[in-house]
This record gives C-alpha cells, sequence and structure tokens, in this order.
C-alpha cells in the first residue's frame, strides 16, 4: 500500500482481529493510524514484525502501522475511534474507551450484530456508552483477505452528518476501495446483523449437498427478512437493494471466507453447533445475533421465517434438514408481501 500525504487526523482502531486489522492497514495508508490488541504479545508482533499471525497469517502488514495493549495511550491520542469489536463484548469495551475519550472525537462502528440483552445496534450502544460523540457505522461486503490483498471492492460509511461522512470517506478510501456515504445508520446495521444469519442459512444449504438454485433462493427470501425488518425499524429501501444490503448478503452467503457461511456449511454437514463454535477462533457474528435479530422481528410484527429456523439450530437443538424442511413446508403466498 502507497502512503498518501496524511491529513491531521489520527486514527485509533480498536480491535485486532481480521477485520479491524485490515481497516487499521487501510487507514495507515491516508493518515496516522495505531491498533489497539487486547494482548502484549500481538502488539509487539505487529510492531516487530509487521504480522498478525492468528488473525491474517501469510499478510505483510504496512511497516507505518503501529499497535499497543494501552486503551489509554491509543484512545487519548485518536481523532476518530474505530470499534472493531465483536457485538457480545462490544459494551464492556466502548466503557474502557469511554473513560479517556476526547469531547466529540468520531466513533466508527465495525460490529455487525445487535446486543442479546437489549437488542440494540452498536450505534446504539455507542451512544448510551458514549454519549457526545457521532457515530458511524462502516459496512459493505468487505471480506478482510480480499481487502488486505487489494482486490477491487466497495464499502459504506452510514452517518447522518454529511461533514462528517465525507472526512471519514477519505480516511478509509484507497485506490483499490471505494468507500460510499449513506445517511441510513439504521439500515446498513439491521442489514448488517440480518445477512449473518441468511449466511449461516445458506451454509446449511451447501453443507446438505444443494446447489445455486437453494442458495439463491435462501439469499432472496433473506434480503426480504432483512427489507421488511428494515423498514420496520425506520431504514431506507434504498439501503438494502445496496452495497450494505443486497451487496453483503451475496458476499457472505457466497464465499468461503465467510465464519457464518462456514458455520453453516458445517451443520449442514452434521457437525453440532458447540463443535463448530469451539474449533473458531474468530466470532461468527451470526450465531451470537441470530436470537437478538429474532426478538427485535417479533416486537416489530416481522416475520422472518429463515431467521427462526436459523434460530432452532444453533440455539434449540434442530437439525439443518429438519429446518429446511419446515421452511418448504410453509403456506406460499405473494412474494411481494
Amino acid at each position: 500500500m502507497t502512503t498518501r500525504n496524511p491529513p491531521a487526523i489520527s486514527v485509533g482502531v480498536i480491535g485486532a482481529g481480521s477485520w479491524g486489522t485490515t481497516v487499521a492497514a487501510l487507514t495507515s495508508a491516508n493518515t496516522t493510524t495505531r491498533l489497539w490488541a487486547r494482548r502484549s504479545e500481538l502488539a509487539d508482533e505487529i510492531n516487530e514484525h509487521h504480522t498478525n499471525s492468528r488473525y491474517l497469517s501469510d499478510f505483510a502488514l504496512p511497516e507505518q502501522l503501529t499497535a499497543t495493549s494501552s486503551m489509554e495511550e491509543i484512545v487519548r491520542s485518536s481523532d476518530v475511534i474505530v470499534m472493531a469489536v465483536p457485538s457480545h463484548g462490544y459494551r464492556d469495551v466502548a466503557r474502557d474507551v469511554a473513560e479517556h475519550l476526547r469531547p466529540w472525537v468520531p466513533i466508527v462502528t465495525l460490529s455487525k450484530g445487535l446486543e442479546r440483552d437489549t437488542q440494540q445496534r452498536m450505534s446504539e450502544v455507542t451512544a448510551e456508552e458514549m454519549p457526545g460523540h457521532p457515530v458511524a457505522v462502516m459496512t459493505g461486503p468487505n471480506l478482510a483477505k480480499e481487502i488486505i490483498r487489494e482486490q477491487p471492492a466497495a464499502s459504506v460509511v452510514a452517518i447522518d452528518d454529511e461533514r462528517i461522512a465525507g472526512v471519514l470517506q477519505r480516511l478509509f478510501a484507497r485506490p483499490t476501495l471505494r468507500v460510499y456515504t449513506n445517511p441510513d445508520v439504521i439500515g446498513c446495521e439491521v442489514a448488517g446483523a440480518v445477512k449473518n444469519v441468511i449466511a449461516i442459512a445458506a451454509g446449511m444449504g451447501i453443507g446438505m449437498g444443494f446447489g445455486d438454485n437453494t442458495r439463491a433462493t435462501l439469499i432472496t427470501r433473506g434480503l426480504a427478512e432483512m427489507t421488511r425488518l428494515g423498514l420496520a425499524l425506520g431504514g431506507e429501501l434504498g439501503t438494502f437493494s445496496g452495497l450494505a444490503g443486497m451487496g453483503d448478503l451475496i458476499a457472505t452467503c457466497a464465499s468461503v471466507q465467510s465464519r457464518n457461511n462456514t458455520v453453516g456449511r458445517r451443520l449442514g454437514e452434521g457437525e453440532t453447533i458447540d463443535e463448530i463454535v469451539d474449533s473458531m477462533n474468530m466470532v461468527a457474528e451470526g450465531v451470537k445475533s441470530c436470537p437478538s435479530v429474532l426478538d427485535l422481528a417479533r416486537v416489530a410484527g416481522v416475520e422472518m421465517p429463515i431467521t427462526e429456523q436459523v434460530v432452532a439450530v444453533c440455539h434449540e437443538g434442530r437439525s439443518a434438514k429438519d429446518a429446511l424442511t419446515a421452511l418448504m413446508e410453509r403456506d406460499a403466498g405473494s412474494e411481494l408481501r
């Protein structure tokens, strides 16, 4: 990655998983960037060897990207904070960040999930734990290993402040990554949470040996579920046919790099959810978030049959075969409802 003349903005990325590290690598080409790693050993590896062998093996990181395990050090020195933390641990980390934040520093969330107990989106959790700070969401069809390989892709930064959106757009954009802005934070976050659930369903179909017709059906009807819920919660229709909606859904349901798709595939092949989760070193957000998505849908009065079956398989012991049978036996109605 080549370095541009950096603007006078420093970025702190909280969370050194695959996507957090990738985003930090992107912004480090545009401006001063530091990455927070929970483990000091990982921070040392990034600083000394420019690698993150646990999450992005075989990839060299930019030499200008530095890391630290000190939360206070990175937060106090940053003009923009990027939260690359899974939804189930997001609030605790947000509280730690809040202790050291300077006034009005924008927060960008990368997490595509809902908080289990409250069904809140991460922007809502951020607003509670870091009041008074602008909150943006970065989302889209962004598989980390493809982005860090500099394969052409696009992303969305969602915030209802055009000026901040423009600044963030420039911070994240690279010659191989087009960044679009979108004021619809609700729609982008709902899309990001639901697409992980649908990816598990699509993976189950693959694991059971079914082909492209099955996957296309699950993607299309999953998009319908996503859109219904998003509109009910105040999202904009166009978001769901865009990068945050359909774009991310296609990428996640089609790629073997997707953790959620992988979970579904292994479920379809007959493994248990406990076996799968215990063997993974990164969180599949759809497993954690699917009950919250379903709870949110029920409160909103939205029907989400694919999500119901994913919850049944991941949390209630139903087999993938029985889940697919239940979906196929539902009464067929109008496609437009």
